[in-house]
This record gives C-alpha cells, sequence and structure tokens, in this order.
C-alpha cells in the first residue's frame, strides 16, 4: 500500500487542532484579516464552531464569523509581519468573495501539504484577496496552515481563504492539479 511516512499520525494529533483553539487558551492579542480588507485586533472569548467571539479593546464583544477570516497573527509582531504579505492584484482585481460552499473552494490535499511541510519547502500561499503568503509550512489542521514568513515569524492562513499554492518553481500544490501529477509521490516522506 502507498502512502506517506508519518502523515496518518500527524493526522490524528492534529488534524482536529484549531488556531481558535489555541488563541482562545492563551487570551493574547490576535491581528484579525477579514474579507474586505478589514483588519481587527482583538481577543477571543469564544469558539463556537462557525463563528468566533472577540473583544476589540473598549468596544463591546463582537461575533464575526469564520469564513470571513483571512489569517491570522499575534498583534505583537503586527510590525515585522505587514511588510511581508504581498498584494497580486491581478487576483485583488477579481474581488473574490468568502467561498461558502466547502465544493467550490480551492483545496489542498493533506498528501500535499505534509510532504511540504517536512522538506521545509519554501511555497507561496495566494489568498482570495490577492495577499501572496511567502513561508515554510510549519503545521496544518483541517481548518488552517502555520506558516513561518522570513526570520521565523509565525502566520496562520484559513484554508477556506487559500486560492492558490505555489512552490519557487511555480509548481501548483492545490488539489485539482495533484490529482494527477501527484507530487507527493515523487517526495522523501512516500513509500510503497
Amino acid at each position: 500500500m502507498e502512502q506517506l511516512s508519518g502523515l496518518t499520525e500527524y493526522l490524528r494529533k492534529n488534524y482536529n487542532n484549531s488556531v481558535f483553539d489555541k488563541a482562545l487558551s492563551s487570551k493574547e492579542f490576535l491581528d484579525i484579516y477579514l474579507h474586505g480588507y478589514r483588519t481587527i485586533r482583538a481577543k477571543i472569548l469564544e469558539n463556537p464552531t462557525y463563528d468566533l467571539k472577540i473583544k476589540i479593546d473598549d468596544q463591546p464583544e463582537e461575533i464575526i464569523p469564520k469564513i470571513n477570516i483571512k489569517f491570522i497573527h499575534l498583534s505583537e509582531i503586527s510590525t515585522l509581519v505587514t511588510p511581508l504579505i504581498k498584494v497580486n492584484n491581478k487576483i485583488r482585481e477579481h474581488k473574490f468573495p468568502p467561498i461558502l460552499s466547502p465544493v467550490n473552494r480551492y483545496h489542498i490535499k493533506n498528501k500535499s501539504l505534509f510532504p511540504l511541510m517536512k522538506e521545509r519547502t519554501v511555497v507561496f500561499f495566494t489568498l482570495l484577496e490577492g495577499e501572496t503568503i511567502r513561508g515554510i509550512i510549519s503545521e496544518f489542521s483541517k481548518y488552517d496552515v502555520t506558516v513561518y514568513l522570513k526570520g521565523g515569524i509565525p502566520l496562520t492562513i484559513l484554508r477556506h481563504s487559500v486560492y492558490d499554492l505555489r512552490d519557487k518553481k511555480g509548481r501548483c500544490f492545490l488539489k485539482s492539479f495533484q490529482q494527477k501529477s501527484k507530487d507527493w509521490e515523487k517526495s522523501e516522506q512516500f513509500v510503497q
């Protein structure tokens, strides 16, 4: 049977972990990037299934749908993160809204993410509103992917906000492309 060495164990330990659960327990302020080019600085108060209950400084508590969140990072590293986020204007011009139906999203197979993470491949995530995030995947779950930007700065991307994923050579790692090319079979992690 063909498989990726260590993937099953990794998914068993990490697949249902949510960055929002971690943020809730840490009680730290996050910069939360929302569709519509809105960024908020908030603490997470509750993490129900489809929404977040947040608190922004002296404002009333607010509920935001998770589908509207593109990516997050700790507020304390904001000045380091901002210059590292680039924008693909061709994608931004399309003004893609959040994709509500999971069937219509731009999926990335776990079989693609795992070798990219293990081999510390530099990748480029392009999000629905054109942000391009360059980094090395440090972990992933069913809901999100954490990457280390230049200098080891952590940032977490929500999987539903991804438009494209490529490596330095421009190789696509979206499910639609990988169904045929199966790059995970070329990985050192692949065993038969």
